[in-house]
């Protein structure tokens, strides 16, 4: 159907841009557009064979290839910012430990691992799942015979293939063995004018020692006051390399049982390779039980000394029973390798808890628990000793509460706390330890310096779990605590 309209020419004419351009004279203009006009002028996807012609043309190879540069060459330039962060970075070196400075060394007489019916196999395993590495034996050689023989054990202990049977538990269970050789002098030659005795008596030490190096002894040990010749010394420094080997070094160790080492100072024992550990007491021997105060002023005068004569520590002296658990905690968080004697990490006062019996004659729920905690705290220490790098190789930084705790909150009588920092890299542990019988909060101006956010590793009552802000803490009686600090954007 067509609708003829008549009028201007122009009316009615359209673009030449548009579909209907060949009116002519006519003005006949179709009102409905046939299907199949309007689906030959309808939009189409490209098919398979029109895209792979526009892919394939030079513009879109030309953009891929761009756009493939430029995600290499991003990435080349954050793989090589990442590579210089990292070589620019300062990294602390992880030193290497040697089998002396890695676990705790434990004193004791060998008659305490000898059972009639279960002879040694139980006992080594249990210390070595303490934490314990070394054994030191005390009291092998009778002490009534001068000088003694150091070829022979006291008769009293066991023969010597018992001992040779307790050499070989000892290795199966990961323990080495030391002998303790303090007040079995005269370990320097004999004073004679016959050269033949002088050789003679320099000779019998040197071949005691070689006896027992051949039995699979790890070291010896001896006192200050036996030896201060520093050639003495050089003749057993080689004896002692003729028995090591790579995995196994033998070592001599000296106790220091005065302020100074005799003869030789001590840097140049350690420096010059002559021994390969000094020991020190923390606390001094006395003939009457010391105080809590006593005891503090003893550890603060020993944790301000030198670092570069800084020796391993023993407990030492006789250490009041409330504080038996706190001086544990020293110990094993100080630097060095911790040296403990048989009952400093038990109570002696739970001896008595385990002898109560109840009626049936069993000992009570009360008794067990007690003996467990002093143990599980030496367990836990050795773990965090051997968790941790800090306390293993850290530097160590003495905080003093004296300078900074107000007068209002310590007297002339009252027993200060006591810290100190153990810092390996970005890791800083916190040692403070409360001697006195009063419990005591940190002073605010004391924790200026340190984080103040940080979360228990342990402590002596094993009672403190989870975060801790220092702003908050406040230290119980006889109370020691290990707490590992983080550093946050607001905390320098």
């Amino acid at each position: 159907m067509t609708l003829k309209v008549e009028g201007d020419p122009g009316y009615g004419s359209l673009s030449a841009g548009c579909r209907f351009t060949d009116l002519e004279s006519s003005e006949t203009v179709p009102l409905l557009i046939p299907d199949a006009e309007l689906r030959q002028h309808t939009w189409k996807p490209l098919n398979k064979k029109e895209l792979e012609k526009c892919a394939g043309g030079p513009g879109w190879k030309k953009f891929r290839s761009r756009l493939v540069l430029a995600f290499w060459v991003g990435w080349v330039i954050m793989l090589g910012s990442a590579i210089a962060v990292i070589v620019q970075t300062p990294r602390m070196v992880t030193p290497l430990l040697l089998w002396w400075q890695k676990d705790p060394f434990y004193r004791l007489r060998p008659e305490l691992l000898v059972d009639a019916e279960n002879g040694v196999s139980q006992q080594l395993p249990y210390l070595k799942s303490l934490g314990v590495g070394v054994l030191i034996l005390e009291d092998l050689f009778r002490k009534d015979v001068s000088p003694p023989n150091l070829t022979h054990i006291d008769r009293g202990l066991g023969t010597l293939p018992q001992f040779k049977q307790f050499m070989t538990e000892s290795r199966k269970a990961g323990l080495r063995i030391m002998l303790d050789l303090c007040e079995t002098g005269p370990f320097e030659p004999v004073l004679s004018n016959d050269t033949e005795v002088r050789s003679a008596g320099s000779g019998y030490m040197q071949d005691s020692l070689r006896y027992w190096l051949d039995q699979g002894v790890s070291g010896f040990e001896f006192c200050d006051t036996d030896v201060t010749s520093v050639k003495t010394l050089m003749e057993w420094g080689v004896l002692m390399q003729e028995f090591s080997s790579q995995d196994d070094e033998r070592i001599l160790m000296v106790r220091q049982t005065g302020v100074t080492l005799p003869g030789v100072t001590m840097s140049n024992l350690v420096n010059g390779s002559l021994v390969k550990m000094i020991t020190k007491s923390l606390i001094p021997p006395s003939r009457h039980p010391l105080s809590a105060h006593e005891v503090a002023e003893a550890i603060e005068a020993n944790l301000q000394m030198p670092q570069e004569d800084w020796p391993s520590w023993t407990v030492g002296g006789e250490v009041p029973l409330e504080l038996q658990r706190t001086i544990l905690v020293l110990i094993m968080t100080l630097p060095g390798t911790p040296i403990m004697k048989y009952g400093d990490e038990i109570n002696p006062i739970q001896d008595i808890y385990v002898n109560v019996s109840d009626v049936n004659g069993d000992a009570t729920k009360q008794s067990l628990d007690e003996l467990r905690r002093p143990l599980a705290l030496f367990r836990s220490l050795s773990q965090s000793r051997a968790r941790e790098e800090a306390l293993r190789f850290g530097s160590f930084t003495f905080l003093p509460f004296n300078n900074t705790m107000s007068t209002s909150t310590l007297n002339a009588t009252a027993t200060p706390p006591l810290a100190f920092l153990r810092s390996w890299g970005c890791v800083q542990l916190l040692v403070v330890f409360n001697l006195g019988p009063e419990p005591h909060a940190v002073d605010s101006e004391w924790t200026q310096s340190l984080p103040d956010s940080g979360v228990f590793v342990t402590s002596t009552g094993l009672d403190r779990l989870g975060p801790v802000s220092l702003q908050s803490l406040k230290l119980q009686p006889h109370e020691a605590i290990v707490i590992k600090l983080f550093h946050t954007d607001n905390s320098s």
